[in-house]
């Protein structure tokens, strides 16, 4: 549930339908995540089937993610809004570390290797 990837579940006595977004038409996760949800689904008390199916007529956006996948997958804003790219970067590493001071100088010269 923390991608946003259920766009509705829908239940009529003992059969449910579950419409998924996917993050990319490329997401080589996709037979996996419909069989497993299928599977979990059917195997509920009073379910005996499960219509799993992605839908394709709305596109998944990081809006979908929850608050805590968002700060686990760190995402960054759009650009126009880090004036500084250098002190943004900087602000989200950590503390301390061999290799800060170079990361940190690294990305204020604008070199992200």
């Amino acid at each position: 549930m923390d991608m946003g990837l259920v766009r509705s579940v829908r239940a009529s006595g003992d059969q449910v339908r579950v419409e998924l977004l996917l993050t990319t038409g490329w997401c080589p996760f996709a037979t996996r995540v419909l069989t497993e949800i299928a599977e979990r689904i059917e195997a509920q008390p009073g379910v005996r089937s499960a219509d799993v199916e992605v839908v394709w007529d709305e596109a998944w956006t990081t809006d979908r993610l929850s608050p805590r996948a968002a700060s686990l997958l760190r995402f960054l804003p759009p650009p126009a809004q880090v004036p500084d790219r250098g002190a943004f970067v900087a602000a989200r590493q950590p503390a301390s570390g061999p290799d800060r001071g170079a990361f940190v100088a690294a990305h204020e010269r604008g070199d992200p290797s």
